[in-house]
């Protein structure tokens, strides 16, 4: 069974960076969408950034782009979210999303199956 263990939240002035981990325990195909959602208080989860597992096809929700970067690593089998830059509409808390089985809709939550903890961010202005 593949779990996803999270870490790396916390809190920041605005312009300020954190990294974000996420350990991938267990097998997930290849080219199966992997990531990161986030969801603000009262608001619907939403998708920051995805890549395809262990491939190089990445994706960018258009308020992170320039400030944001997604990365794995595999000899570690860790996903990375570097935040640069943050704003406080950044904050909400952060979601590490895999499929284990596959699907198209890789910009939704309701595309995934597999989550983990969550991470809290919170960025003051």
């Amino acid at each position: 069974q593949v779990q996803l263990v999270e870490s790396g939240g916390g809190s920041v002035q605005a312009g300020g960076s954190l990294k974000l981990s996420c350990v991938l325990y267990g097998r997930i195909g290849g080219g199966h969408w992997i990531g990161w959602f986030r969801q603000a208080p009262g608001k619907e989860r939403e998708w920051v950034s995805v890549k395809a597992h262990g491939g190089s096809f990445i994706k960018y929700t258009r308020s992170v782009v320039g400030r944001f970067t997604i990365s794995q690593d595999p000899a570690t089998d860790t996903l990375y979210l570097q935040m640069n830059n943050l704003k406080p509409e950044d904050t909400g808390t952060y979601y590490c999303a895999a499929q284990d089985i596959f699907s198209v809709n890789w910009d939704r939550a309701a595309g995934y199956d597999l989550w983990g903890q969550g991470t809290q961010v919170t960025v003051s202005s």
